[in-house]
């Protein structure tokens, strides 16, 4: 039977993967052109916003699920505004 913290673990990891795609295309493209500014500020400041909270819950489920959807949000940012051509 799976308890409810593994399933906290395996939704998390299926999160934090959901930017990989996206982060690997942007350096292997060397732009993030398919992406809406919106879209990639929304989130950037979602995680932003989010922090706190995570940080005084100590989920590391949270913790795993935050530092890697940052990780990428911030390279598909860099790509956003760095492309290149």
């Amino acid at each position: 039977m799976i308890t409810i913290e593994t399933m906290g673990w395996i939704g998390s990891i299926l999160f934090a993967v959901c930017g990989l795609p996206q982060a690997i295309e942007s350096i292997k493209d060397g732009n993030s052109d398919g992406l809406t500014w919106t879209f990639l500020i929304l989130w950037f400041l979602g995680e932003i916003f989010t922090l706190p909270y995570i940080i005084n819950t100590g989920e590391l489920p949270l913790l795993f699920n935050y530092s890697l959807n940052f990780c990428f949000v911030v390279i598909i940012l860099y790509y956003k505004m760095y492309p290149r051509r």
